[in-house]
């Protein structure tokens, strides 16, 4: 087996490490940075207060940012870092803020939309700013991956873009930035954690370094997650949700997500369900499908975690979602044999095809039957 490891985001971790702005920038030998912040923090204060404490190495903010960021929002951010001349961008907040930020940094030195390279296999110049990376939740994994999700709502389009662009320079994780997550965000964000270590492990393209790093995180969710949904302010829980939601962000860029993921993107398009828990919602199925795959490796990794048998973890993850209050069917959307047949359409996502277990129509129509 040949395979290759590459992790370039310089990573720090700990309480307090989102005061080291003007360090990392510094380092960087950037002088004036553009902050990219969900809305949310922007209008509770968090985001005036991170450009306080980077004691002037920040000059502006950029919040106009909506949950499944817009192709046309990266175009907005962009166009006011080549106004106002800044030579570094920092994100503050989840996904959303992340993957805006990415975008911007590197069409900002182009006249394109991002609509360009938006699902069309266009490769991005390389010339880009770097970004200094402030999760704000444990889930995406997005500070420390090449992976920007946009979406295209003017076309009904939701889809990554993948870039070396897009890694960040420094991925700054402070777990009391998570302390004000809501349960229903911790839950959903958190179950995404467990998909970006069970997809990165069972992927066409797995290595053992992200295979060793899918297990210690997937160890990490089952142990914690509930205690964070139950307690915001259990500091333990919620530093080891963000400590296993940066190690399955590095267990699943290089292999690449799966079916879950595949099958999230028409669940949040068509019917608004939160990225994480549209794609929790397919992982317990996704789970029993793969158990066989590969000599059953997926066995000797439930094992691994503490699991008799892969059916056994596949029996977990439900009970997790239940415990989470995360959605575990379809049945409120009453979906009728039209919709369906739409779900398993537009599920044809490539990320479907880095499955091991081949996916075929009939699979996904008694999959979504059984949701329904």
């Amino acid at each position: 087996m040949n395979w290759e490891y590459v992790q370039p985001v310089a990573i720090r971790f700990g309480c307090g490490v989102r005061k080291e702005i003007k360090t990392a920038a510094g380092t960087l030998h950037c002088r004036k940075g553009l902050l990219v912040s969900d809305p949310f923090f922007v209008k509770n204060g968090l985001a005036e207060r991170i450009v306080e404490e980077s004691e002037g190495m920040l000059g502006g903010i950029f919040g106009e940012i909506s949950p499944n960021p817009d192709v046309e929002e990266a175009d907005a951010c962009a166009k006011k870092i080549r106004e106002q001349g800044y030579d570094f961008v920092a994100a503050l907040g989840g996904g959303s803020a992340l993957d805006c930020a990415k975008a911007a940094a590197s069409i900002c030195f182009t006249d394109d939309s991002i609509r360009k390279y938006h699902g069309t296999g266009k490769k991005l110049p390389k010339e880009h700013l770097p970004l200094i990376a402030i999760p704000t939740t444990a889930g995406t994994g997005s500070e420390v991956t090449c992976v920007s999700v946009l979406t295209d709502h003017g076309n009904g389009k939701k889809t990554p873009i993948v870039s070396e662009n897009f890694y960040p320079a420094f991925a700054l994780i402070d777990p009391e930035l998570t302390y004000s997550m809501p349960s229903k965000v911790t839950a959903s964000t958190g179950i995404d954690v467990l998909c970006h270590a069970l997809e990165g492990f069972w992927s066409k393209g797995h290595q053992p370094v992200c295979d060793a790093l899918a297990l210690h995180s997937c160890k990490l969710v089952f142990a914690y997650l509930g205690r964070a949904c139950k307690n915001g302010s259990d500091a333990e829980a919620r530093e080891k949700m963000a400590e296993a939601s940066v190690i399955a962000g590095m267990a699943f860029t290089l292999p690449k997500t799966t079916a879950p993921h595949a099958c999230s993107f028409p669940l949040t398009n068509l019917y608004h369900i939160p990225h994480g828990e549209a794609c929790g919602l397919t992982l317990d199925y996704f789970t029993r499908i793969n158990a066989g795959a590969e000599n059953g490796r997926l066995e000797t990794f439930a094992k691994e975690a503490g699991f008799e048998s892969a059916g056994h973890l596949a029996d977990a993850i439900d009970a997790l979602k239940k415990e989470t209050g995360l959605r575990r069917d379809l049945k409120d959307l009453h979906l009728g044999k039209s919709q369906i047949e739409e779900l398993v359409r537009i599920s044809r996502h490539p990320n479907l095809y880095h499955n091991p277990v081949e996916v075929t129509d009939e699979m996904l129509h008694e999959m979504y039957r059984l949701l329904a």
